[in-house]
């Protein structure tokens, strides 16, 4: 029997797919559940599993096309008598896709996870992230020693093998979309994330009419009081990084200035301006720039918008954020001080109305003034950047936004009030 393969309904709202790459081959033999294509959506990037044992006969697609839903994709020879549609069992997510400038209301709820471990070359059992996850890293499933049930190898037990220096196969043999030519440049489609990015990217920048605001923040305090809060945090085991103060200073200040919290309606033609903040955290993960959403930060504490930032860094480069996790923010904040950087101009979350950019700590002199007059000190100093959308915010909101950051992060102390 002949299953013809369509691409199945991934999501609520879902009209289409991206073929981000296929996992085998034609001709290959498959188990039921083994990971067959990575396909991508607005929502989200997600392996589609066979649905049965069988050989691969035809693969109807190929990687970069976009597939309309229910479309056949490939089909596959099973050792029944009658051919007939296949049905798609649920795909398990790889990472959402909703890179820093995606429409925030385009997330949708992700098909269920996919339990059941299949067959790597006949020789290793291993559930489906373990195999992406192994493909990533160069890794060869039949060297890894599976903790599973029945000794199934799972996602942590390659990333621990590979984080011990074990290897076993080269990119390109573990499916790495690549290839390098006798000139030394490497060349990779242009597809999947980084596409979905460009996008986001594009469509921002030529829809909203960006201009920026620059301040030069004293954070002498805040590193004070972060060093405190540290400590406090870690009994709890809890990481406190300076992000958790400045997003409740963000949240407080939109408040104030809710002409830059909120999204413009083109439906409507209506700009809208929520009286609660929900902040987009734009996350650099191996998949690409992903933005998850931490709801309702002006009511919550530092320490526990330290504990949900944490969570949910971690399960958004662990490609385990919830789609819903991914769609509502009112503001986002994009976060490259760790890295380096004096200073640059973001662009926005469309259809976010503006955008903050936080950039990296620094030692410079700074004037103190006290009784006896002024005085030069090393201080600790942040630039901030913050991108708007001059259709909907004129230069002086924003100025006054960041002024007014300004005065809360000088003197930290003013978050509790």
């Amino acid at each position: 029997m002949v299953l013809e393969f369509k691409l199945p309904d991934i999501g609520e709202g879902v009209a289409e797919g991206e073929i981000v790459q296929w996992l085998v081959s034609a001709g290959d033999q498959v188990a039921e559940f083994q990971a067959i294509v990575e396909v991508m959506t607005d929502k989200a990037t997600v392996e589609i599993p066979s649905p049965a044992t069988g050989t691969i006969k035809e693969i109807r697609a190929q990687a970069g096309d976009v597939i309309p839903v229910g479309d056949v994709i490939f089909t596959l020879e099973t050792g029944g008598a009658n051919a007939a549609p296949a049905a798609a069992p649920a795909a398990e997510p790889v990472a959402a896709a909703a890179p820093a400038a995606a429409p925030a209301a385009n997330a949708a709820p992700a098909a269920a996870p996919i339990a059941a471990p299949v067959a790597d070359d006949g020789k290793s059992l291993a559930v489906p992230s373990a195999r992406r996850v192994a493909r990533e890293l160069g890794v060869a499933l039949s060297q890894v020693q599976g903790t599973g049930r029945n000794g199934v190898i799972r996602r942590g037990d390659v990333e621990a093998f590979h984080s011990a220096g074990g290897s076993g196969s080269s990119a390109a043999s573990a499916g790495a979309s690549f290839a390098v030519n006798a000139g030394g440049e490497t060349r990779r489609p242009f597809r999947g994330v980084r596409r979905k990015i460009s996008d986001a990217m594009v469509k921002s920048a030529f829809t909203a009419v960006h201009f920026t605001v620059v301040e030069e923040i004293d954070v002498t305090e805040l590193v004070k009081l972060r060093a405190s809060a540290k400590q406090l945090g870690l009994q709890q085991e809890i990481k406190v990084t300076y992000m958790p103060f400045i997003m409740k200073a963000v949240a407080n200040g939109l408040l104030k200035f809710p002409v830059l919290n909120g999204h413009l309606d083109e439906e409507a033609n209506e700009i809208v301006n929520p009286n609660f903040v929900n902040l987009g955290i734009a996350t650099d993960t191996p998949n690409g720039l992903i933005v998850p959403v931490i709801k309702d930060v002006q009511s919550k504490g530092i320490l526990q918008l330290a504990l949900e930032l944490q969570e949910l860094a971690q399960r958004t480069r662990e490609g385990k954020v919830k789609p819903e996790e991914l769609k509502g923010s009112t503001f986002t904040i994009t976060n490259a001080g760790n890295i380096g950087g004096t200073l640059a101009t973001p662009i926005i979350n469309f259809p976010d109305i503006a955008i903050l950019g936080v950039h990296r700590l620094m030692k410079k002199p700074g004037v103190v003034e006290t009784p006896e007059g002024d005085k030069i000190e090393v201080r600790q100093f942040m630039n901030f950047s913050c991108s708007v959308d001059h259709r909907l915010a004129d230069g002086a909101d924003g100025a006054r936004f960041l002024a007014w950051m300004r005065v809360l992060l000088e003197q930290p102390g003013l978050l509790s009030l």
